[in-house]
């Protein structure tokens, strides 16, 4: 069979649209999927390699399940997927975040928090890491604007519309605001009120940092990986946010989130 220019160009072509449907799915629980996937295949092709005739029918009942079930469990990220391919941004360009842009929002944050804190108005504040919160920003009102300290302060005043909820932020961007989040189920400290059972349960759930400032005491909380850090000042803020956060900026695949 004669290798022609034309099997060249489709070879290239189908290998761009898997590269960017890669991209387009990164930073979602997608990619947690995938992975797993990737290891049942491996899994499935070693049994059957080994003739393991009952591990291989246990793993290709158990692929099936899921393959059906990934419409259910992902109708978000579908949707979305879906909805970017419509308006054509499957083949833009994915934009990158660098550490001064990141710098530069820590310190916004960091300083609306310490602002927040001393008057003792409550707030919540996720932050975007490779797991997309996509799901959870369109539960709120979207706001696309640059992080600042004077836009946090002023979402969060108690009479403001969206002092409700919480902020999600992507790299430099504040997304969405009023965002409905879910709550830890297991039992924490009982003068923790919902914003704090939220940033758990968000913690629990995804990889974001999740920043809460207690109305009742002004006490400034960072969530991550399901812990609860609490009396946390300026400086110790700001320590864990560009730990945290910088540790994954320096990843050599980070991207912005769409």
């Amino acid at each position: 069979m004669e290798f022609t220019v034309l099997d060249a160009i489709d070879i290239l072509l189908v290998a761009y649209m898997i590269y960017r449907l890669m991209n387009l799915i990164r930073g979602t629980r997608a990619t947690t999927l995938i992975k797993g996937l990737a290891i049942i295949f491996v899994a499935s092709v070693v049994a059957r390699l080994f003739n393991l005739k009952t591990v291989s029918w246990l793993l290709d009942r158990g692929t099936t399940v899921i393959l059906v079930a990934l419409p259910v469990v992902f109708y978000p990220e579908l949707r979305r997927a879906l909805e970017q391919i419509g308006k054509g941004q499957l083949f833009s360009r994915f934009n990158v975040a660098s550490r001064a842009e990141i710098d530069q929002t820590v310190e916004q944050i960091v300083s609306a928090c310490v602002g927040l804190s001393a008057r003792r108005v409550g707030a919540l504040i996720a932050i975007e890491r490779e797991i997309g919160l996509q799901e959870y920003a369109d539960t709120g009102i979207r706001v696309d604007a640059l992080v600042s300290k004077e836009l946090i302060s002023t979402i969060f005043e108690p009479k403001s519309l969206l002092h409700d909820g919480s902020v999600i932020i992507r790299d430099e961007r504040i997304v969405s605001a009023a965002c409905v989040l879910p709550l830890t189920e297991r039992q924490i400290d009982k003068r923790l009120g919902t914003r704090h059972r939220a940033a758990v349960g968000l913690s629990e759930q995804t990889d974001a940092l999740i920043v809460v400032v207690s109305e009742e005491t002004g006490v400034i909380s960072l969530a991550v990986g399901g812990r609860l850090i609490r009396y946390l000042n300026e400086k110790r803020l700001k320590e864990l946010l560009n730990y945290y956060w910088q540790r994954i900026s320096d990843h050599p695949f980070r991207r912005r989130g769409e």
